[in-house]
């Protein structure tokens, strides 16, 4: 059974530039001619980048907005965590704004109070239900509104970014409660930039771009192609700023990713060792040089950034010829996602750039260690109190 059909969907907005009465009109289409099932059941993930179209989908499956043109057909209840909390009254309680938008979203009075209790302990926030939500830091506000929205019962879920929401314990919970929802067969779509969830929350992916459906299937394939759109955006978001002059003493050739077996590889997963190595053309000695690697977020953002300065490595002369400087990791804390690459040379620390390489290489980085968090870093712990430590071994057998 199909609970979710989009046949031939388009939407378009007609954008008015100059005075409001004089002004020219622009068509923007959101999305053009989207077509797809979602069988009962069954999860499926949208992903792409900002403006692809995939809120849009959303919004038109939640009659927040109508189609152009196209059918939109629905089976069952629809409940949707699109910008959870936004129905809260600030002079309210947070228990108040539970029974105010559980209203707002469809639940009877009945059903609120049977599941109160549920919803504050999920939210997090029982200190402080009894007090007015406008003295709520944000989180705790949002989370009260996805603790509401999290526990309707509905056939159909629309769930847009809300494991964005708090700190790793909730994120967690979030987590926890959509599987429980899968596995009541309740039929979702999920809108994440979190590609990890997509591929264990999903069954299904669809990868938006420009307001069409670029793939649609296994949510291994769909993000793997994700990556390499993102990758190409990288590299060209990045590469305006590799303008430095290439006729220098010394030129960055190219940067390699080698693995623990030696051999040049594109993709790592978080934990793993890596090697990056840096292949310079040097024709003139260079003094104190500093050579650095850049990784850069889909957004063309620095993430991280290895250095040869005396901090981490002591000075060093490029003498002419073709160097290689290797950079290793013992762990690359990076989550999953894909990096592009970018590599420099500097005279000396905090000189201007006399290289700065920017080439068509991204880093894949895949699942590896399970970590909470934006990075992984590796680390020991140990008893600072040596009586603890005798008191929490175990007994010998």
């Amino acid at each position: 059974m199909i609970d979710v059909r989009f046949d031939a969907v388009s939407k378009r907005y007609r954008l008015r530039h100059g005075p409001r009465a004089a002004g020219r009109e622009q068509e923007f289409w959101a999305i053009h001619d989207v077509s797809f099932d979602v069988a009962q059941g069954e999860t499926l993930g949208i992903i792409g980048h900002n403006g692809a179209g995939k809120s849009t989908i959303l919004k038109l499956l939640s009659r927040i907005t109508a189609p152009t043109t196209g059918t939109i057909t629905l089976n069952g209840r629809l409940a949707a965590l699109i910008e959870v909390g936004s129905g809260f009254h600030p002079e309210l309680t947070g228990r108040e704004n539970i029974f105010l938008s559980g209203s707002i979203l469809g639940m009877k009075r009945r059903e609120i109070a049977r599941k109160l209790d549920r919803i504050i302990e999920f939210s997090g926030v029982e200190r402080f239900i009894d007090m007015p939500v406008k003295w709520y830091s944000s989180g705790m506000y949002v989370r009260l509104g996805f603790g509401v929205a999290a526990h309707l019962e509905a056939d159909i879920l629309l769930v847009d970014e809300v494991l964005a929401v708090g700190d790793a314990a909730f994120q967690a919970r979030c987590c926890d409660r959509i599987a429980e929802l899968r596995r009541a067969g309740t039929t979702m779509l999920f809108i994440s930039h979190d590609l990890t969830s997509i591929a264990r929350l999903c069954d299904r992916a669809m990868l938006m771009d420009h307001g069409r459906i670029a793939l649609a299937g296994a949510p291994a394939d769909v993000i793997r192609q994700y990556q390499h759109l993102v990758g190409a955006a990288c590299a060209s978001e990045v590469a305006g700023a590799a303008a430095a002059a290439r006729a220098g003493a010394a030129r960055v050739a190219d940067v390699t990713f080698i693995g623990v077996d030696g051999e040049a590889i594109a993709a790592t997963y978080t934990g793993d060792p890596l090697c990056a190595a840096v292949d310079i053309d040097v024709t003139a000695p260079v003094h104190d040089a500093v050579v650095e690697v850049f990784y850069y977020t889909r957004d063309g953002r620095t993430l991280h950034c290895q250095q040869s300065t005396a901090l981490s490595g002591g000075a060093i002369t490029l003498v002419p010829g073709r160097r290689r400087i290797e950079f290793t990791c013992d762990a690359m804390g990076l989550q999953p996602g894909v990096y592009a690459i970018g590599a420099s040379i500097r005279e000396r620390a905090g000189a201007g750039a006399i290289d700065w390489w920017y080439g068509s290489r991204v880093l894949t980085v895949e699942p590896g260690k399970s970590v909470r968090g934006y990075f992984y870093a590796p680390h020991e712990w140990r008893w600072a109190d040596a009586r603890a430590a005798i008191a929490h071994h175990p007994a010998d057998v």
